[in-house]
């Protein structure tokens, strides 16, 4: 008998795993492939491991500049992706060794749920038959293919993220069909390296959810460096390596060696016997409430699965109030300070509201805004380099309500204004934290700063009230 069984070993999964082993709770966790996840393994590390190499390449191609001379610079795609998955494999590695010390039973298999009985949660794998007092369900998502004539499962030309990662050659051409954060990061790696880049968005916008004026910064960016936008286009048929889409009445048939699909994902409810405990679905994905209980007692479900925040470090969080809850610590989930990345070069990163999200809801805010370039560091890291850094405060309080920034590292800083949203921290209180000299993270304090200074700063600064 357990004291809970976990499905799915992505970062929900293990992290949850992991904390309640160190309570002392006898843990199982099942996991039909590897440890870690589609973000461990499929996503987010493979990724961020292969953008690292792009952006190394990218300095030493342009060290000129900053006196640095790189004589017949290139790359070899092999050795990018063995490193990759040697990455990959240390750190799936690193996920067992962590469940061995927490004393949590991992089962390499595929689960199902038969039901509940008097005993507990009953689920079968071909190792054992696992009785569990509690269930944390966290079988994460998967690519969503949409039903577009003619693009079919994937395979040799028609790509999600999952298979380009496989890839032995770089392609020398690449469709991209949806222009969010999965799409705009390969697009990344694959310019850097030269090939030719189209992406063809629905919407008006790339980066659908990131603050809408630094996405379409970064766009004009990346078209500078050749990648082809088709933004409120509607892919309507693929034939081979050929994608047709339409804008405005018109159609456009555009070819490439590789097509990679970037539409969204969707939560895995199905294949694991979710149905023999009547979970409630909510638009397609486990409906739970901020301790994340589903309508069956006892039974929980954290990460992509509920099909809210598809973000690994949501996912985490989600893992640890499920915890926290059932040993007796009263923790609720909240979402107001998750921080998006997306790991470009250069990076976005947001956290809170954006501008267009505190109008929808009818909050009054201001808004400040000023160029990376105010940061001393940024410039001596940046030769030409351009960024922004925005905050939304509350009209009445001055707390902070949302950061948006774009240059990087911005994924390394935007930590600190989760924090500041957390705490609930004022324009005041913020202007009396001290910065490390010099860094990019200044950027921060200087446009909070720059509230109270805007008759001498108006061109780089913007107040709202709305």
């Amino acid at each position: 008998m357990y004291d809970l069984a976990i499905i799915g070993g992505g970062p929900g999964g293990y992290v949850a795993a992991e904390r309640a082993g160190t309570k002392g709770l006898k843990v199982v966790l099942i996991e039909k492939k590897e440890l870690g996840g589609v973000c461990l393994n499929e996503g987010c590390i493979p990724t961020k491991t292969l953008l690292y190499s792009a952006k190394i390449y990218d300095n030493a191609v342009g060290g000129s500049k900053y006196g640095v001379e790189s004589k017949e610079v290139s790359f070899d795609f092999g050795k990018m992706m063995s490193r990759k998955q040697k990455v990959v494999k240390k750190l799936v590695g690193g996920v067992g060794a962590k469940m061995k010390m927490f004393n949590v039973k991992t089962i390499k298999d595929t689960a199902y749920i038969k039901g509940r009985t008097q005993q507990g949660i009953e689920i079968s794998t071909s190792e054992e038959e696992i009785v569990a007092a509690h269930l944390l369900i966290c079988t994460g998502s998967e690519a969503f293919i949409p039903p577009i004539p003619g693009l079919g499962e994937p395979g040799d030309v028609i790509l999600t993220n999952r298979e380009i990662l496989e890839l032995k050659e770089k392609p020398d051409s690449l469709v991209i069909i949806g222009g969010g954060v999965i799409g705009m990061e390969f697009a990344s790696f694959f310019n850097s390296l030269g090939t030719k880049v189209t992406i063809i968005e629905m919407l008006d916008e790339i980066l659908c959810g990131m603050d809408v004026e630094m996405s379409a910064m970064l766009r004009q960016m990346y078209a500078k460096k050749g990648i082809e936008f088709n933004l409120s286009s509607k892919v309507t048929k693929v034939e081979g390596n050929v994608v047709t889409f339409e804008k405005d009445g018109k159609e456009t048939m555009l070819s490439g060696d590789k097509i990679l699909v970037s539409v969204g994902r969707k939560p895995v409810t199905t294949g694991f016997g979710l149905e023999n405990l009547g979970v409630e679905l909510f638009r397609g994905g486990i409906k739970v409430d901020d301790k994340m209980k589903t309508n069956v007692p006892n039974v929980f479900a954290a990460g992509d699965v509920t099909g809210f925040s598809l973000l690994a470090h949501t996912a985490s969080r989600e893992g640890e109030v499920v915890v926290n809850n059932l040993c007796g610590r009263e923790d609720r989930m909240r979402y107001n300070a998750i921080p998006g990345v997306v790991y470009t070069n250069p990076e976005i990163a947001g956290v809170g509201l954006t501008e267009e999200a505190a109008r929808q809801k009818g909050i009054a805010y201001k808004v400040a805004k000023l160029p990376m370039a105010y940061a001393g560091r940024f410039i001596a890291e940046n030769e030409g380099g351009s960024g922004l850094c925005k905050v939304l405060v509350g009209a009445k309080y001055g707390e902070v309500l949302g950061v948006h920034m774009l240059g990087n590292p911005s994924s390394e800083m935007i930590y600190g204004a989760c924090m500041a949203i957390e705490a609930e921290l004022t324009l005041k209180e913020l202007e009396e934290v001290v910065f490390p000299h010099p860094t990019v993270s200044e950027i921060f304090k200087e446009t909070v700063f720059d509230f109270g200074h805007i008759t001498s700063n108006a061109k780089s600064t913007a107040i709202k009230v709305s």
